[in-house]
């Protein structure tokens, strides 16, 4: 039934596509059938997820999440011409020999995931390529399969290269598939040459350069990883039985893989460096100018998160976000049909960090797809991919369905993977796990007293099971304008003896743990959590943005959460930022679902060392490091160079040259007057491209990183004048580096750069550079830093001993 649906769904869309102008993606552009586009049937991947018996539907939504990339190869194939190879994921699945990157060493130097049944290569391939080999012994991969699963015959397909499948080929990395490139012509195959791919940057920088292949990225490339139940041997050479689709690649170093040759001399290098394993910007490409690294989430228990949502997450739709695929399009009864009321009402999870995509589960796994880069022909024309600079509009669902055959099969597919979700994303208790029970030796009466802990200072956020709170100070039905109000009033009565002692009661319960998904998935103000600022500043969610389709009307109109305190990272003064409404100023709340085996912790992994080691002990050494620091702040790592410093700030670690190519670099927004255009043209080199430099070692990463090119207004007098006063400033910043005494150390350098503090800060979109602070509570820096008005508000919080954290530690390792 939810396969036919989908079908028809979808089906009855694409008659009407031909009507309409706008880019097509290259599946409709040929004129392929939407029932083609269908998900695989093989079970390929059955020994994965602890080996759950998966229906039907549950396996075609699993090998959705692990091999579907939707036409998403064409953007990857796009984004390596204007990074001038930078970027380059063909070099990330065939490295050159001798590479860290290859085989033998990819998960120690990248974090990826090997793909089972394959080797190292001994020869290249016939374009010249060190694939890795497909060992002998193994079944051929089902998806691959060309007749079965036949690919968008377009352009040379067919003819200089094989049409293939639409799901390409293993490349020996789990979540990356190849493609043959339907711009490998006769044209391009002549002056295809392997070797000077690999060793000439003049050659592999070419943006003309037309590789043989095209790689395509899957949902679940940044979402598996080893079980933490089931951990490999050898994390190089994983069996299936050792992997999960939706623990979280929590191990990938991101900056490994968007700058496949290390040069800390280019300042995009050091932008990236900020990515800790485990954690990327998703707002890289559809840039909102903030440098913004957060972690990839693990999926659980997606029935007990709606089971949460039914209670605290209802949000309405208003304009494009009411186009989004509800479960009630699919099913005519059960349980999954009570998320969705006609005409507008939503009960639904918050995905994303900053609990922006309020849509529908549905319609948030549909998101993901358009931001790895379905659709790219459309998706692409609203706004200037990394560098931005461009007024940014929406991509509208509308759109998506007309245009994209790609988009309706995704439509089509995701109730798949939600299914399979549902089924598969269970926890990974420590209990479970080889030698977990020898972490797990706490008495019954520090296991209690930990429960306690638990009760008085976490379960308020980390807990679906909730008491039933008083008139006017539930978060069931707290939306819209009011949020805010209803939300110090829950909070003032979590304060309460009377909240207490009833989630004391909750807790004990023997049934607590079951159906729990430890989290309310509730938006928290940031002048309660502390946290860094930039990841509730994100702005891409909001009205008129891209990703304004896939947003509430509840969260459009959020109120601020008030004035919140930052360190300016210059002085190490405590400063004042007025957070904006509509949207932003909060961060929803995470699981501790199987918290033991997740660390480092916070929004980025900023807090506890990073050990790269999947094992159990592994884990289990990054969480004793992580918790201790989340419960005793003072324990966290602080930066060396600004007096009192709250935490750590990302710094350059060398000197560097910020570079921006010709082709990224939009059309001003507006007429430009004769200094403005003198400052834009003193910024160009030769060649027309943006050079900045030196940038000394130790200057703030989000200096620059975080600048705002554009005003946030659709008003053109006030974006050309913003965008005036940013030429101008960083014009005013490259004269004074070019006349610096030759020789001039990085202090000297530095001491330029702090000479215009006040207009780099002014310009930027997130001035809170301290990564690593934050969620204090049950601490006294809970008390300490209340530093606002907005802040104090939240009143004082009661200070866990010594030996009520230790207890803590040990009943939370038991999630």
């Amino acid at each position: 039934m939810v396969i036919a649906r989908g079908i028809l769904l979808s089906g009855s869309l694409a008659a009407l596509a031909a009507c309409h102008g706008g880019p097509k993606d290259e599946a409709q552009k040929v004129g392929v059938r939407d029932d083609t586009l269908v998900q695989a049937d093989e079970d390929y991947f059955h020994e994965m997820d602890d080996g759950v018996t998966l229906t039907p539907d549950e396996v075609k939504g699993r090998n959705m999440w692990l091999v579907w990339s939707g036409g998403n190869d064409r953007f990857w194939d796009t984004m390596s011409k204007p990074t001038l190879g930078g970027f380059d994921l063909l070099k990330i699945v065939a490295p050159p020999p001798g590479s860290p990157n290859a085989r033998p060493t990819r998960w120690k130097v990248m974090g990826l995931v090997n793909e089972p049944c394959f080797s190292a290569p001994t020869k290249p391939d016939g374009y010249g390529l060190w694939r890795d080999t497909r060992d002998p012994g193994c079944a051929p991969d089902p998806f691959a399969n060309e007749k079965k699963y036949p690919g968008i015959r377009i352009g040379a397909r067919g003819t200089t290269v094989p049409v293939g499948s639409y799901f390409g080929e293993p490349s020996g990395i789990l979540g990356l598939r190849l493609f043959p490139n339907p711009d490998f012509d006769e044209k391009a195959k002549a002056r295809w040459d392997a070797k000077r791919y690999y060793s000439d940057a003049r050659y592999y920088n070419d943006p003309r350069l037309v590789r043989p292949y095209r790689v395509g990225m899957s949902c679940g490339f940044c979402h598996l990883g080893p079980s933490p139940t089931r951990p490999p041997a050898d994390p190089e050479k994983p069996a299936f039985a050792n992997l999960n689709s939706t623990v979280g690649a929590q191990y990938m170093w991101v900056d490994r893989l968007f700058m496949w040759k290390a040069d800390p001399a280019n300042y995009m290098y050091q932008l990236v460096s900020t990515y800790r394993p485990g954690a990327m910007d998703t707002s890289l490409v559809s840039t909102d100018n903030i440098n913004n690294p957060r972690t990839m989430n693990a999926v659980y228990l997606l029935g007990d998160r709606l089971g949460a949502a039914r209670k605290f997450g209802r949000e309405t739709l208003a304009g494009g976000s009411t186009k989004n695929v509800q479960f009630n399009d699919i099913l005519d009864s059960g349980p999954l049909t009570q998320y969705f009321e006609k005409p507008a009402t939503v009960w639904t999870p918050h995905v994303l960090k900053d609990g922006a995509d309020a849509v529908g589960a549905l319609g948030a796994l549909n998101r993901v797809y358009l931001n790895i880069g379905l659709f790219s022909e459309e998706w692409l024309t609203h706004f200037n991919p990394v560098v931005g600079g461009k007024i940014i509009s929406p991509i509208e669902i509308a759109t998506a369905r007309r245009n994209s055959a790609y988009w309706r099969a995704t439509e089509a597919g995701t109730p798949l993977t939600a299914l399979f979700f549902l089924k598969a994303a269970r926890p990974d208790p420590l209990a479970n796990a080889p030698g977990g029970a020898g972490y797990l030796k706490a008495s019954p009466q520090v296991l209690q007293r930990g429960a306690m802990a638990f009760a008085n200072t976490c379960a308020r956020c980390h807990s679906s099971k909730q008491p039933d709170a008083p008139a006017g100070a539930s978060l069931v039905d707290a939306i819209g304008p009011d949020y805010l109000t209803r939300f110090k009033a829950w909070w003032r009565w979590t304060q309460s003896e009377d909240f207490k002692g009833r989630m004391r009661a909750l807790v004990a319960r023997p049934d607590f743990r079951q159906g729990n998904y430890f989290s309310t998935d509730a938006r928290i103000p940031v002048t309660l959590l502390r946290t860094n600022l930039c990841s509730p500043l994100a702005t891409n969610a909001l009205r008129g943005n891209i990703w304004d389709n896939f947003s509430s009307e509840s969260y459009k109109v959020l109120p601020s959460v008030g004035t919140v305190a930052y360190q300016d990272p210059f002085t190490g003064e405590a400063r004042a930022y007025r957070m904006p409404a509509g949207g932003r100023g909060y961060t929803r709340v995470p699981s501790l679902v199987s918290l033991w085996s997740t660390a480092p912790f916070l929004l980025a992994n900023t807090v506890g060392t990073f050990n790269g080691d999947p094992s159990v002990a592994g884990r289990m050494a990054a969480f004793d490091d992580g918790i201790a620091k989340m419960l005793w702040p003072n324990l966290r790592e602080r930066d060396a160079m600004l007096p009192g410093a709250w935490g750590m700030v990302d710094r350059t670690t060398t000197r560097s040259k910020l570079y921006v190519p010709s082709s990224f670099i939009p059309d001003a927004p507006g007429p430009l007057d004769d200094q403005a255009r003198k400052a834009l043209r003193s910024l160009e080199n030769a060649d027309g491209d943006i050079e900045l430099g030196p940038i000394p070692k130790g200057m703030p990463v989000n200096l620059l990183a975080s600048l705002q090119p554009l005003a946030e207004s659709r008003d053109p007098a006030t974006i050309a004048r913003h965008y005036r006063d940013l030429i101008v400033l960083l014009a005013q910043l490259k004269k004074g580096l070019l006349t610096l005494p030759r020789g001039a150390d990085d202090a000297a350098v530095r001491a330029h750069f702090a000479s215009l503090r006040g207009p780099l800060m002014a310009l930027n979109k997130c001035p809170d550079f301290v990564v690593n602070r934050g969620h204090y509570f049950g601490t006294e820096e809970f008390n300490r830093y209340q530093r606002t008005r907005d802040e104090r508000d939240f009143g004082r919080e009661p200070v866990l001993s010594d030996e009520d954290k230790r207890a803590l530690v040990e009943y939370l390792k038991t999630l």
